[in-house]
Formats: structure tokens, C-alpha cells, sequence
């Protein structure tokens, strides 16, 4: 299973435009190939791994959780979403654009975008948290593709 964008490739920075740094940021682009066959439902899970101890102390801010996702789609357009939204971090059901604090180290961040093929659809509400998806997949995961992005404030 492969997962890749139009906007940015493999570990090069992820344009303004998809940032909060945007008058009205958007979600990038995205593609999705290689599903397996048998999948039932996919999951895309965007994460920042490089967020500071004194923002979070777990130490990843979840920016978009998206679930239920037929397997028979492509991608996702810009600026659109697809599947059941869960909450991200902030606790809202929608992408929540790459915004490193300039403040504090490390600068630039690692954004991980995760796409999962499952063998079922989950059974989690609408607005769930990555916790309560993830808790749901276990056991389920057929396929696994990421694609990382960075970014860092001007």
C-alpha cells in the first residue's frame, strides 16, 4: 500500500499553503494505491512526533484522524476530507494545519501522515480521539503506508 501527495514528497517541506502560517489553510492532497483487496475500511491518522514537552507530555499532537474510509478511494481532493472524523488534539473533528512554535526546539517538525488498511469498519463514534481508533484496530490492520512532510515557521 503506498501513500504520497502532489504537494510535497518524502521527507521535504510541506508548502505554507497546508500551514497555519496560510490566510486559510487547507488540507494537502492526497493518494492513496496499492490498497489490498480485501480491505474493509481504511484510517488516516496525521501526527506531529516532534511537539515540545511543554506543549504536550506525551510528546505527539494528533492534527487529523479520519476513519471508515472506503477502500475503494483514491485519495483526498485538497481542502477535502473523507470517512468519519474523529478529534484531533485540540479536540475538534478537523485538520488541524502543521504550526511548530517558533519558540521552542526543535523548530522544524516531522509530520507523519499514516494510512491504514483494515478488515472491518470500527465501531467508534464520530468525533473519537486517536486513543479509542487506535484501541479499535487492533487485530484489524491488513496494510500500513506513511508519508512524512516537515515544516518550519518562518
Amino acid at each position: 500500500m503506498n501513500l504520497s501527495s502532489a504537494a510535497f514528497a518524502e521527507g521535504e517541506s510541506i508548502p505554507m499553503r497546508y500551514t497555519c502560517d496560510a490566510e486559510q489553510p487547507v488540507s494537502p492532497p492526497l493518494v492513496f494505491s496499492d490498497v489490498p483487496e480485501n480491505a474493509v475500511s481504511l484510517v488516516l491518522i496525521v501526527e506531529d512526533p516532534d511537539v515540545p514537552n511543554a506543549i504536550r507530555s506525551d510528546q505527539m499532537f494528533d492534527h487529523w484522524i479520519l476513519f471508515n474510509i472506503s477502500p475503494s478511494t483514491t485519495g483526498i481532493k485538497e481542502g477535502s476530507t473523507v470517512g468519519m472524523a474523529g478529534n484531533n488534539t485540540r479536540g475538534v473533528p478537523v485538520y488541524a494545519p502543521p504550526c511548530p512554535p517558533p519558540e521552542h526546539v526543535p523548530t522544524r517538525h516531522r509530520y507523519v501522515f499514516r494510512l491504514f488498511a483494515l478488515d472491518v469498519e470500527l465501531a467508534v463514534p464520530r468525533g473519537s480521539a486517536k486513543p479509542l481508533v487506535m484501541q479499535a484496530m487492533q487485530g484489524h490492520v491488513l496494510a500500513e503506508a506513511s508519508l512524512i512532510g516537515t515544516y518550519e515557521r518562518s
